[in-house]
């Protein structure tokens, strides 16, 4: 680093934005060296694999491609179980054979007739396996064996954003161990309307329920299912699902344009100014990146001159406590202590030495005397008992 007193940010004046050419490009590059492996790993097989898709020639159909982000700093100050989402152009979810669940607010009679309703699409209420509310829930998957059970059942669960914070206690680790099954939050409340560009504030009603129609609740759990989820934890490192090694290059390209665009202005602190690097990449392939940073630092207050008195000191506390880890720590702090309880340790010894010379010392001619008479004594008492039974 050349020495200068003051550094401006380039991302403080200018907004560093993806390029779309960029992203296609390591779209196409990423794919042709998927199929390349799977093809030679296929190739090198001893056993061919049985179950494998007759139309999954290539052996890439269910392989993810994930868009990681790397900041500066922290992307998060603690671990959220309630994910984020992300709507896609091109959905990451489209079978149909998908089974939903539905975790709502009560009434859940309410909810069931938007599904059963004929405004509702036929299609989606085919995949839509259940719908429950938190009362039901709470009462009938109670035991650790029913959470498996509704969690073997279904695909994906989706929770009304009401009693999204409720549900980690009522389904527990089974859900929350692992983000697999998370419940994706989604909005099935009436809509509020706006008047003169404001929200009017929602008045609560026995006559009129507060859900949605079913033309709006069918447009929810389609947004839901197709997202790319957003799962927020103390890190500087976040990889997010965006397509598929089936899909082509275009479409995971417009996924990521979006997704990368959406998670460094909705969930970036700091946004552009945080962020590090932007890559796509495989299972098992290396990172292309897609988009890199020029200044490695956060705010001009990370930063000092060479010559500076600031950097000096930084770069002697820096020598000062390197190699000293929490074990090392600790020890010191030990032997910091361990002085006045030494000091303890020698006056409790000194108080024991001068009670000792205190005492009187025993005199041992009487105790053997003592031990005599008895023995004595039992040989008398054993003489007598076989007198007692020879008579």
């Amino acid at each position: 680093m050349t020495s200068s007193k003051s550094v401006t940010l380039r991302s403080e004046t200018a907004v560093s934005l993806v390029d779309p050419d960029q992203s296609l490009k390591a779209s196409k590059a990423l794919l042709a060296h998927m199929k390349k492996a799977s093809q030679e790993k296929a190739a090198n097989a001893e056993k061919k694999d049985l179950l494998a898709d007759p139309e999954d020639e290539d052996g890439t159909k269910e392989l993810p491609i994930w868009l990681t982000l790397t900041t500066k700093r922290h992307i998060s100050d603690s671990r959220s179980l309630k994910p984020g989402k992300i709507v896609l152009p091109n959905p990451l979810n489209t079978d149909p054979e998908i089974g939903i669940c539905l975790i709502t607010a009560e009434p859940q009679r309410l909810y069931k007739n938007l599904v059963a309703s004929d405004e509702f699409p036929a299609d989606l209420r085919k995949r839509v396996t259940r719908v429950i509310d938190i009362g039901k829930l709470k009462a009938k998957f109670k035991t650790f064996e029913a959470q498996r059970k509704l969690y073997s059942e279904h695909d994906v669960f989706l929770g009304d954003v009401r009693i999204l914070n409720r549900l980690p206690s009522v389904l527990g680790k089974t859900f929350y161990k692992t983000t697999a099954k998370r419940p994706i939050p989604f909005e099935i409340q009436a809509r509020v309307p706006k008047v003169d560009g404001k929200r009017v504030k929602r008045t609560k009603s026995a006559d009129t329920p507060n859900a949605c129609t079913s033309i709006q609740l069918a447009g929810e759990i389609e947004r839901a299912v197709g997202a790319a989820l957003v799962n927020l934890s103390p890190t500087v490192n976040t990889a997010l699902r965006v397509g598929n090694a089936s899909w082509s290059a275009e479409k995971i390209a417009e996924n990521v344009d979006v997704v990368a665009k959406a998670l460094v202005e909705k969930f970036v602190p700091g946004k552009w100014k945080n962020v590090k690097s932007i890559y796509v990449k495989g299972p098992e392939t290396a990172a292309l990146p897609i988009w890199l940073t020029d200044e490695l630092w956060l705010d001009q207050k990370d930063i000092a001159a060479e010559d500076s008195e600031e950097a000096k000191a930084k770069a002697i506390l820096h020598a000062e406590k390197a190699n000293i880890g929490k074990k090392r720590k600790s020890l010191e702090g030990q032997a910091e202590e361990a002085e006045p309880v030494a000091k303890k340790v020698k006056k409790d010894k000194k108080d024991k030495k001068t009670k000792a010379a205190k005492l009187p010392e025993g005199d041992d001619t009487k105790l053997d005397k003592e031990i005599a008479d008895r023995k004595a004594a039992l040989k008398k008492q054993k003489k007598a008992a076989k007198k007692a039974l020879e008579a």
